[in-house]
């Protein structure tokens, strides 16, 4: 099994998000196990090729015991039966001898009317379903892995600001502690900064544990021993160069495959009415056969026959036979009637889930268009924000280190600071969380990938 170890261990480097991606698709067991279905589909289409070639039978069988007849008719149905043959006689004998039975039989069914290549049609519609459900496996895959990278990326983000804000509060702890041991201020604000340090240390307690789940998640979808993940901070700071595609949905990976399953049923539904067809059969048979009974033997006179072993199994007559046959079950179109309207009915139901799926990624493509718009506007936005929060956060520490302002004014000033650092924190990340959504949904993750590192 292939692991990576996580990038903690590696020298402190990030692990980078096209690293993560290719990691996953050479680690994770459900694509693993894809591979695996498609391997064994594809042989099965050398199989179904292979069904054309003759049937040859050869066999070698020495056996030793007796040979009474009787007249009257008899069916070993359910049963096998003795084939051994030779005079009648009055009464039962039990005069033995060994013989050989020799032979090779050969039956060709060479002319098939279409059964054969529709069922090597349909082991490589099978191939074509395995292939296009790998694909899809492997796309989706990679939209998991690039997700939950950027949801770690800002997980860890937020705990950091936590960390910020825990610092913050603090600071102000210790100011507001001085000035209530000097009188200059109620004990009231000393417990309202002591209760924002503590809210503060629940926040990055939650924080962190957030992005332990999240940092989970990732070593699952990568499948590597789990540990901490330094990741590239570059979507942080930076909007994708390019946000538009000209795939259409038809192209996704998904959509293809849905489309392989139906092509997979509409091939079942031709080969079963293809099965009903005859088939022209050659055969041949060679047979040479020993007995330790003599050709002139009687049972009534008690000779003519041989216990030697060699004398019995040495072939003495021999035969063939060879001809050519057309085989047809004329019952056949009544059986496989209700198969392939049964077929055609499960076609029809995988085209209306390929509809569903095509309706819900061109839906998904218009909500990825709208919510990068949306983060474009929120990019540009939360650098004033941010400047404003720390602006009023300064002013307000300042004016109640000089005795100006209140508790409150400085608690309402944490607040929006704290608020703008995690809009900051999101707002470049939301770009690429909506660029990947519209890869996600036209199928095109190029778009994505080829602008990360």
């Amino acid at each position: 099994m292939t692991y990576l170890l996580p990038a903690a261990a590696q020298n402190d480097q990030p692990l980078l998000l096209s690293q993560a991606v290719h990691t996953g698709l050479n680690n994770y067991q459900g694509i693993r196990a894809k591979q695996n279905y498609l391997g064994a589909s594809t042989a099965l289409v050398q199989n179904a090729r292979n069904e054309y070639l003759p049937n040859v039978l050869a066999s070698l069988q020495q056996d030793y015991g007796t040979i009474n007849g009787q007249y009257g008719p008899s069916t070993p149905y359910g049963a096998p039966g003795v084939s051994s043959a030779g005079p009648t006689a009055a009464s039962q004998n039990w005069n033995a001898a060994f013989g050989g039975l020799y032979l090779v039989n050969t039956n060709w069914e060479f002319f098939t009317f279409g059964r054969i290549h529709a069922r090597i049609q349909l082991a490589q519609a099978q191939v074509k379903k395995d292939s296009a459900d790998l694909l899809q496996e492997q796309f989706v895959h990679s939209v998991r892995i690039s997700a939950a990278y950027l949801n770690l990326l800002v997980a860890q983000r937020l705990v950091q600001n936590a960390q910020a804000n825990l610092d913050r509060t603090q600071y102000v702890q210790r100011v507001v502690s001085t000035r209530t041991r000097t009188g200059l201020n109620a004990g009231v604000d000393s417990s309202i900064a002591n209760a924002e340090v503590s809210a503060a240390k629940l926040q990055l307690i939650q924080n962190t544990d957030y992005a332990q789940q999240l940092g989970n998640q990732l070593t699952q979808l990568l499948n590597v021993a789990p540990g901490g993940f330094i990741l590239d901070t570059v979507f942080l700071s930076k909007i994708p160069d390019t946000l538009s595609t000209a795939f259409a949905v038809e192209q996704n990976p998904q959509v293809k495959f849905y489309q392989s399953r139906i092509d997979q049923s509409t091939g079942t539904a031709d080969y079963i009415r293809k099965s009903i067809r005859p088939g022209l059969n050659l055969f041949g048979i060679y047979q040479g056969r020993g007995s330790g009974f003599d050709y002139n033997y009687n049972p009534s006179a008690g000779a003519n026959y041989s216990k030697d072993y060699f004398n019995g199994i040495n072939p003495v007559r021999s035969n063939y036979a060879f001809g050519i046959s057309l085989a047809w079950n004329l019952l056949s179109p009544v059986k496989i009637k209700q198969q392939v309207r049964a077929q055609q009915f499960i076609t029809e139901a995988y085209r209306n889930e390929y509809d569903l799926v095509t309706t819900q990624l061109k839906n998904q493509l218009v909500l990825s268009d709208q919510r990068i718009a949306n983060s474009l506007q929120s990019v540009h936005e939360v650098p004033l924000q941010y400047k404003a929060a720390a602006d009023a956060y300064i002013q307000k520490s300042v004016l109640y280190k000089n005795g100006l302002t209140n508790i409150v004014d400085v608690q309402q000033a944490l607040y929006a600071l704290n608020k703008a650092e995690t809009d900051r924190s999101v707002a470049f990340v939301n770009v690429w969380q909506a660029l990947l959504l519209k890869a996600a949904a036209s199928g095109d993750f190029d778009l994505f990938l080829k602008q990360v590192r």
